[in-house]
């Protein structure tokens, strides 16, 4: 079975900076990208950001100059720095997992169960 740990959430005070890790593992043959989403309560579920095997990323406008993702494609761990944390950024975040499990071209999306970052003075 597919596997994703998150790690790395917390409380933070406005300014502060938070470092979270996800680890994949399991039945992947290969990973395309990976990625953290994060869920306020009452809206939806957003992109924060992702990047892909190749190394290409993306960021939603919120984040940009503050956020880094990286990768680690031999240990198929992903991490997301967060510095300058406002408390907007106050969410749940998810690590999302594209990936395939053979050579085939299609594609399979997997969630960790979402760590909290609450970012308050």
């Amino acid at each position: 079975q597919v596997q994703v740990v998150e790690s790395g959430g917390g409380l933070v005070q406005p300014g502060g900076s938070l470092r979270l890790s996800c680890v994949a593992s399991g039945s992947i043959f290969s990973i395309n990208a990976m990625g953290w989403y994060r869920q306020a309560p009452g809206k939806e579920r957003e992109l924060v950001a992702a990047i892909t095997s190749g190394g290409s990323t993306t960021y939603a406008d919120s984040v940009k100059g503050r956020f880094t993702i990286s990768r680690d494609n031999a240990k198929n761990t992903v991490d997301l720095q967060m510095n300058s944390l406002k408390p907007e950024d106050t969410a749940v975040y998810y690590c999302n997992l594209n990936y395939r499990r053979n050579a085939g071209v299609v594609q399979y999306n997997f969630w960790g169960q979402g760590t909290q970052v609450t970012v308050s003075s």
